[in-house]
């Protein structure tokens, strides 16, 4: 079983995290609720994908997030797949995104709201590998 190592990012404002639908343009897991996430490539540390991420997927610069915690590299298994999420937490002042096209929506909901949603593998726990830290 092959694993791949992703990053997935949440972001703050005043309490709330948001949460992104994936589209159905996505390879994996469409339709279902995630934070920012993205495959982490060969030689990139997963701190700097993740800052990536959350510039293509929200629009949102590098000085318009801060780092409030990273959680240690947790693995989600479904189907045949292994993945090795590296979990992160942004604040950040900015409510206003800009999806791109790997998401049809998105919510700033709070934290205890995430078992309301349809969401990708074990997101819950990555939220409060971070939340809890912190």
């Amino acid at each position: 079983m092959r694993e791949t190592h992703v990053v997935t990012s949440f972001l703050v404002h005043e309490g709330k995290i948001l949460i992104l639908k994936r589209s159905d343009k996505v390879g994996s897991f469409p339709g279902a609720w995630a934070g920012i996430s993205g495959y982490i490539e060969e030689g990139e540390a997963p701190l700097q994908c993740a800052i990536k991420e959350i510039r293509e997927e929200t629009g949102l610069k590098e000085e318009e997030i801060t780092l409030i915690s990273a959680g240690d590299a947790m693995v989600t298994k479904k189907d045949d797949k292994t993945w090795v999420v590296h979990p992160f937490l942004f604040e950040t002042e900015k409510k206003d995104i800009c999806l791109d096209w790997e998401h049809e929506q998105c919510e700033w909901i709070d934290p205890k709201e995430i078992e309301k949603y349809e969401t990708v593998p074990d997101l819950k726990k990555v939220l409060e590998s971070v939340t809890n830290a912190h």
